[in-house]
């Protein structure tokens, strides 16, 4: 029987515990969680994107995605809007305490990706990248 520590999936699954832990820890002060923190970010770099957008693309339940944007348009970091294309949608957009918030949590999420990659070279760290980068790419 191989051990736990061969298994890449395990690993992986283990780093992921890890890295949403200190994640959650740097962002407790604000009240969010990193599910809240990847939302965000998916909207830095869009113009928008439709609630369901947000599901497919993050990965989450629709009905969590619902959640989420309520949460964090209550602190008034996202907006609903109406969509240009359909009326009857909405897409959801950063305000600019969002954007604010995600300029002031810059370099706090740099420390916790330097935090957890410790152990690698800068090398070692662009190699990861680039090839958690491929598998997070599939369907």
């Amino acid at each position: 029987m191989r051990g736990l520590h061969a298994d890449t999936g395990y690993l992986l699954y283990r780093l992921g515990l890890r890295s949403g832990q200190l994640f959650n820890t740097f962002l407790q002060e604000s009240g969010l969680r990193l599910r809240h923190y990847a939302v965000l970010r998916y909207l830095a770099g869009a113009e928008g994107a439709l609630q369901r957008e947000l599901s497919t693309r993050l990965g989450y339940d629709p009905s969590a995605i619902v959640g989420l944007v309520d949460d964090l348009e209550k602190l008034d970091l996202t907006e609903r809007r109406p969509s240009p294309d359909d009326r009857r949608s909405k897409i959801v957009v950063l305000t600019e305490k969002g954007r604010a918030f995600l300029r002031d949590t810059d370099e706090a999420g740099r420390r916790v990706t330097n935090d957890l990659l410790e152990p690698l070279d800068a090398g070692e760290r662009d190699a990861l990248h680039a090839l958690l980068l491929r598998i997070a790419d599939q369907p």
